[in-house]
């Protein structure tokens, strides 16, 4: 079984998501890069935690 991941983690990824879509992928290295460059993140592991949600909504086509 997966981790759950927290409320704030999921808010952030979407709201990145909803105003830089066409910057991520389902790849997680690029989406890593994109979250460097769109958001403040303090901690390497929640960039990591916001990269991997990203991608997983990409691959499941819902952004």
């Amino acid at each position: 079984m997966g981790r759950i991941k927290t409320r704030i983690s999921k808010s952030v990824t979407k709201d990145i998501m909803d105003k830089h879509a066409g910057k991520f992928s389902s790849d997680f290295e690029k989406n890593k890069q994109a979250i460097e460059s769109q958001a403040d993140i303090a901690s390497k592991k929640l960039r990591n935690v916001i990269a991997g949600y990203a991608t997983r909504l990409k691959k499941s086509g819902k952004y």
